[in-house]
Formats: structure tokens, C-alpha cells, sequence
């Protein structure tokens, strides 16, 4: 007999989730697109409501407001971004054998990273980060870490992607640059009031205490200056309904032309961090070997938030396990959820 999806069910496999090694605490929001099921569970150190760092889930809501600058003709995606982004900014952000591709590089290119340019959130940066070296990363000196470091491909080289932050950091200047209005600004405008999401901003004040700490293993993580410096690529606080809100909105027009969901999936297989599909703004996660080319749809973000879409069974996920380390364990939480709708 197939057991069902009840709200004390959810619970015991959210307990479960995190009793998991390392992990402190889960939470976890289940919606169904026809609303025949809403549940929220939280376990360990984490309640339902608690404020979280949504890190790279961040990246969906530069997705959106692109689509709504673009449905608003302020821009193309296929526009290179030395429309936008003066030459002495970008200069020499990627230079392959010898030919400064930087300013071809194209809004699209960034927003699937296939733009070929380093991620600044790698080597060092991260050891630093999790030795609790708080460091803030402006964008200028992201730019200047990509110098440094080999691109990975000519931009929009087929078949070629690469996971990186520094084009996020680059989105978020071109939409300030396009508004006139700080990213913080343009959020709070675009997503915030217009979803009423009530619980949810912009990390900016490095004494802001409300938003439970990242874990690495067994040490909580404070990088305030860090979490406050990154607002393109990972610097939204939410709690799990309110992405649920967010995350809903996203598929189902309300942010940008619904129509435009489908260019974003164009998937290429990107094998960090984590193995995992890449389109345009978005991620597709297999949840198995023999589910390769199909999975959740939505964004991780590397402090273990999560929000997904399985179009299979209409079903969203919006939470997080709150671990540097710990995707597996979300996966498998949704996994078993799926399972039993």
C-alpha cells in the first residue's frame, strides 16, 4: 500500500533530512500547481519561518527581472554587454590567445554561462570564506580575479559552459546601469512589493543578525561583509514561503511572458559544482541515472537553499538544509516527497 503525503509524514522525513551528518537543521515547502497540497516542515535548528540566505536561488531573480527589462524592450538578450557596461569596466575580462573577446560577450552568454569567463568563486576565495575570513567581493574586484585567471572557452563556443559567479555580478551592474536603480532597489521594485513578499531582501547591513547562519560542517559560517557585497549572485534573504511565492511566480507568468520559459531551456552539462544542467537563468537537476535528461527544474544556492520545479507532478519546492556541503541531502528530501504524490 503507497503511503501518502500527510503533514506528519513530511515532517518525520524532514527530521530524518536533518539528522543527516553535518546537517543542523532543514526546512522544506511542498506546493502542488493545482493547490490541492501546501505543506511546510521544519526540523533540527531551523523552523518554518526562519529568514535564510538563498545564495545562488538569487540567480532566478535576475532571470526575471532581465525577462521583464527585455518584455519591456529596454533590452535583447543577444545584445553584447559593451552596450551597457562602459569599455574600461569589462577591459581585458576575457582575453583568449591574444583577442580581447570582453566586449562581444553577449547578456545571454552570461545569464547560461557559456560566456567563458572565470568564476572569481573559486581556489582561495573559498578557502578563505570557509576559514571564516570575511571578505567582501565587489564586483570590480571579481573583475579583477577573472583577469588573473585563463577563460575556459571563446564565448558562445557550442556545446561549452561554465558555472560562474562573475557573470552575475556583471548582470547585476547591467541592470543597474539600464534602471538607473541600485539591484537592491530594482528587486524591491520588480519582485518584492509586486509579490508582497513580505519577509524577503537584500542582504546590506553587516549587523543584520535576522538570517540563520551557513554552516560548513560543524562550524557556523559569518560573512556578513561577504553575504552584503554579493547582491546579484547571492545576496537575497527569504524564507521558504516567500520563495514558494516567488518560485510559482516565476512559471507561471506573472513576473515575465510565460511564452519566454521555453528559451530558457536549453540545456548544457555542467560537471561543477555538483553535475547538473545549465539553460538560460535557470538549472535542471536529474535526480537519477535513469531520470538523466529529465529532473527539477529552479536553482540551487550553495549555502543548501533550493527551489524547484518537477513538471512531472506539478509540484514546487522551495527550502533549504543550510550546509556549504549538503545538496544530496535536499535532493533526497525531495526525492522521497516525489515519490509519495
Amino acid at each position: 500500500m503507497k503511503l501518502e503525503l500527510t503533514p506528519s509524514l513530511l515532517d518525520e522525513l524532514t527530521a530524518r533530512a536533518a539528522r543527516k551528518k553535518n546537517i543542523h537543521g532543514a526546512v522544506i515547502c511542498v506546493e502542488k500547481g493545482d493547490d490541492t497540497l501546501s505543506l511546510t516542515s521544519g526540523a533540527g535548528n531551523l523552523r518554518v519561518d526562519d529568514l535564510y540566505f538563498i545564495a545562488s536561488v538569487t540567480k532566478l531573480f535576475i532571470t526575471a527581472v532581465l525577462l521583464k527589462l527585455r518584455a519591456d524592450q529596454l533590452l535583447r538578450l543577444d545584445d553584447p554587454i559593451s552596450r551597457y557596461l562602459p569599455t574600461e569596466l569589462i577591459r581585458g575580462i576575457h582575453v583568449w590567445k591574444g583577442k580581447d573577446y570582453s566586449g562581444e560577450i553577449t547578456v545571454k552568454q552570461l545569464m547560461s554561462n557559456t560566456s567563458g569567463i572565470p568564476d572569481y568563486f573559486q581556489g582561495d576565495v573559498v578557502s578563505k570564506l570557509l576559514r571564516g575570513e570575511d571578505l567582501p567581493w565587489s564586483l570590480e574586484k571579481s573583475l579583477d580575479t577573472a583577469r588573473q585567471l585563463k577563460p575556459k572557452f571563446i564565448p558562445g563556443q557550442q556545446g561549452k559552459a561554465h558555472y560562474s559567479d562573475t557573470n552575475y555580478q556583471l548582470l547585476g551592474r547591467l541592470i543597474e546601469t539600464i534602471t538607473g536603480k541600485s539591484i537592491r532597489a530594482v528587486f524591491q521594485q520588480f519582485i518584492f512589493d509586486e509579490l508582497k513578499l513580505a519577509k524577503t531582501y537584500v542582504f546590506t547591513d553587516v549587523k543584520d543578525t535576522r538570517p540563520v547562519p551557513i554552516y560548513y560542517k560543524a562550524r557556523p559560517l559569518h560573512l556578513p561583509h561577504y553575504m552584503a557585497s554579493i547582491a546579484p549572485d547571492g545576496g537575497i534573504v527569504s524564507t521558504a514561503r516567500d520563495t514558494m511565492t516567488f518560485l510559482r511566480a516565476f512559471f507561471n507568468g506573472r513576473l515575465f511572458p510565460r511564452e519566454d520559459l521555453k528559451e530558457l531551456m536549453s540545456w548544457n552539462l555542467l560537471w561543477g559544482p555538483g553535475l547538473f544542467f545549465y539553460g538560460v537563468g535557470l538549472s535542471r537537476q536529474p535526480l537519477s541515472l535513469k531520470g538523466f535528461h529529465k529532473g527539477l527544474i529552479g536553482h540551487w544556492g550553495q549555502s543548501g537553499a533550493f527551489a524547484f520545479h518537477d513538471p512531472e507532478k506539478d509540484l514546487y519546492f522551495t527550502g533549504t538544509v543550510n550546509q556549504f556541503t549538503a545538496h544530496n541531502t535536499a535532493a533526497m528530501l525531495m526525492s522521497k516527497v516525489i515519490k509519495l504524490v
